[in-house]
């Protein structure tokens, strides 16, 4: 595991309180309601200041950044 890919799981875990996420990063984080909208937004501020990389709630489609592993891909494409 990258430390990139480390980082975004705590993240996610320290925000959803789900210790067991990192197990399972194809995951749809909405729809096993790990995450909510407010959560999301939380994260992604988290990702901008752990990484500097800004990602505009509307910038993505849900589906484009539902899973830890497309979050993941989401920010390394913008670092």
């Amino acid at each position: 595991m990258t430390e990139l890919e480390e980082k975004i799981i705590n993240l996610v875990v320290d925000i959803s309180g789900e210790e067991d996420i990192a197990e399972e990063r194809d995951l749809d984080l909405f729809e096993e309601r790990v995450l909510d909208s407010l959560a999301a937004i939380e994260l992604l501020v988290a990702i901008q200041e752990e990484f500097g990389v800004s990602i505009a709630p509307t910038e993505l489609e849900r589906e484009e950044m539902n899973t830890i592993n497309k979050i993941i891909a989401r920010v390394s494409e913008r670092l």
